[in-house]
Parts: C-alpha cells; structure tokens; sequence
C-alpha cells in the first residue's frame, strides 16, 4: 500500500478543477449536493456511505437536510488533504440522482 502524503496547495487548486462543485479551506474538500427531496437525500447518504466503506474512509461529516446532503473529507493521518479525498470525492461524482 502506497503511503498517504498531504498534497500541497498547488496538487489540491489542480484536483479540484476536475470536480464541479466542490471547494476547499485547504484542511479539508467538501461539497453540497442538492437532491429533489428527503427520498432522494437519503439515497445519496446511503450511496456515499457505501463509497467510504469501500474505501476504507470516512467523511469528517455528512449532513443532511430536507432535499441536501453536505460532505467533507480530509486525512488525519496527514492533517490535510490526501490522494485518497480526491479518489473519494470522484467516485461520489459518478453517482446518478
């Protein structure tokens, strides 16, 4: 297994131009997805939820609303942003609502 390293701000600012929507403090990526309803976020939870447990990695929350789900993640085992929120971020990006 590759080592996880803390990307730069340079890797980050590079990252995030290939994910709409999601937007950095650069301790963390996060995203609001808007959904068209309570049926709808919960799926969305449910599947993003399944993405972490594939991964092996955790959001440091995920919020729900009424039609809106919120998701941040970071790496504590780097104190930032790692490869793997990225890997994450982008299999979330793939999910049809």
């Amino acid at each position: 297994m590759t080592k996880l390293t803390k990307l730069t701000k340079d890797q980050i600012d590079k990252d995030l131009k290939k994910l709409k929507g999601w937007k950095t403090d650069y301790s963390s990526i996060k995203k609001t997805y808007k959904t068209k309803g309570f049926p709808q976020t919960m799926g969305l939870a449910t599947a993003i939820c399944s993405f972490c447990q594939q991964h092996d990695h955790h959001p440091d929350y995920l919020t729900m609303k009424y039609s809106e789900v919120e998701v941040s993640f970071s790496t504590h085992s780097v104190k930032g942003i790692s490869r793997k929120d990225f890997e994450i971020a982008g299999d979330i990006e793939t999910l049809k609502f």
